[in-house]
């Protein structure tokens, strides 16, 4: 298992304690209320909004708060104005990193950002330096006690997907983006709970990072995600999974 996939594993343990905490609500009313801004606040005709509204309710966000972030981007309820920004540049042991951000004020969150990036060992780039390195996906994880692996498998695979995985007893499932939506309807029609759903950003190749760079790149990333404006932080690292099991 490469440390990327690793560290996606332990990003969903993560969200849900941080979800238990209260602390991802803030994070998930921001994508609520841009996606419905961008693409309006039908969830059937808004793909971005409906995958927002499926992590909300995995994270136990209360419906009235949802309805109350949509409204808030269609505009029917006042509310702050989010740019959805995408920050690239390098991390400790010549790592890519792709951060994306939504903010009500650019000039802190780039602020920010950059500081993280200097103390620990890394920098920001110019628009285009990394971003050739990641492509969009779309990744469904399932816990593996619901369903046997090739039963799964051939659903998924019907249904378009692009390749099926198990590890950690969980299966993550890979989409193009235009099969994401189809997929993770087909899953669902045969009942199967889907543990997250999501379109996100996989590394072509990965730079292998140790020693004194490894832990700095794990600091690095875990303070990213932490701050409030990060909304997703991608690399293209490869750890030692034994390293990022202390994580957990």
């Amino acid at each position: 298992m490469s440390g990327h996939s690793k560290w996606s594993t332990i990003k969903r343990k993560k969200a849900k304690t941080d979800a238990q905490k209260g602390k991802i609500f803030t994070k998930l009313i921001k994508e609520i209320t841009v996606a419905a801004r961008t693409g309006g606040g039908d969830d059937a005709a808004n793909p971005a909004l409906r995958t927002a509204i499926i992590n909300a309710k995995a994270a136990n966000m209360p419906v009235a708060n949802i309805e109350r972030a949509i409204k808030k981007g269609t505009g029917e309820l006042p509310g702050v104005a989010y740019e959805d920004i995408t920050y690239e540049g390098y991390g400790p042991g010549g790592t890519a990193l792709l951060i994306r951000a939504l903010t009500d004020n650019k000039n802190r969150t780039v602020a920010e950002i950059r500081h993280f990036l200097s103390k620990y060992n890394g920098n920001l780039g110019e628009t285009g330096c990394v971003a050739w390195i990641f492509q969009r996906k779309g990744i469904i994880t399932i816990q593996a006690d619901q369903i046997a692996e090739d039963e799964l498998m051939g659903i998924v695979l019907d249904a378009g997907a692009e390749d099926m995985k198990s590890e950690d007893e969980m299966y993550e499932i890979v989409t193009e983006p235009d099969s994401f939506e189809i997929v993770r309807q087909a899953i669902d029609d045969k009942g199967i709970t889907i543990d997250s759903a999501e379109l996100t950003m996989l590394p072509q190749n990965t730079v292998k990072v140790e020693g004194k760079a490894a832990e700095q790149l794990l600091k690095l990333m875990d303070i990213l995600e932490d701050h409030e404006d990060v909304s997703e932080v991608f690399s293209n690292f490869d750890i030692d999974p034994a390293i990022l099991e202390a994580l957990e």
